[in-house]
């Protein structure tokens, strides 16, 4: 472990952290609101580790889904990680299997942009500054859940607060910063319009966890297929 490189990703992580504050806070009431106790919602936060999952749990929990259910919601939303894990893989290709499932485990939407940026203009990425920016996000992610939900005690009706907003809003910064960097305006507008297109028709004929998947990867092909045409 290099010091330097890990003390690096700590600090890059920086920016993202009001936004993990944020959103965990957001989970962590909701969650509370759901009928999770402290321990639970400390045990989602930290073996999840997923916004989008976790408020995904909270609202089938509210619902009284059962456990069959939540368990094949949450695996389908979160198969977009195995995506995100395939993108930086060819960076980490010297690591040993360990190291590379340790990155793998903790990697996020919002460190695989930090993650995505910081190698678009160093065209490497460090294991050390990795697990600095891994690390940082993991701890403040489980922080903030456990805040929420200790506070969720007060707070009833999370959505009067836009609480539930709090994720998508989250979302939509991230990729208005993506597209605002990457200045590749008409190949983003094009993906865009991939996704919600496919999005819809997948969610309105198949479900809506196979529309998130169905538009990722269409996506996601037609905007490689672009970039290498261009």
């Amino acid at each position: 472990m290099n010091r330097e490189q890990f003390i690096r990703g700590v600090k890059d992580c920086v920016p993202t952290l009001l936004g993990y504050l944020s959103i965990g806070f957001a989970a962590g009431i909701i969650e509370k609101t759901a009928g999770l106790s402290m321990m639970e919602v400390g045990l989602l936060s930290v073996m999840v580790y997923a916004g989008s999952a976790q408020f995904i749990f909270a609202g089938m929990i509210g619902a009284g889904s059962s456990t069959a259910g939540i368990v094949a919601t949450v695996f389908f939303v979160n198969l977009r990680h195995l995506l995100l894990s395939a993108a930086l893989s060819p960076y980490f290709r010297h690591l040993s299997p360990i190291k590379n499932a340790l990155i793998g485990t903790l990697l996020t939407d919002e460190t695989f942009g930090v993650a995505s940026a910081h190698a678009s203009q160093t065209k490497q990425l460090n294991h050390s500054w990795m697990q600095g920016l891994n690390l940082t996000a993991y701890l403040n992610w489980i922080a903030a859940n456990l805040a929420g939900a200790y506070l969720g005690e007060w707070i009833k009706d999370p959505e009067k607060l836009g609480l539930d907003f709090a994720l998508p809003a989250m979302f939509i910064g991230l990729l208005v910063l993506q597209i605002v960097h990457r200045k590749r305006y008409k190949v983003d507008l094009v993906v865009g319009l991939t996704a919600v297109i496919v999005g819809v028709i997948c969610g309105i004929w198949l479900s809506q966890s196979a529309g998130v998947i169905a538009a990722t990867l269409t996506a996601a092909t037609v905007g490689t297929v672009i970039e290498r045409w261009r």
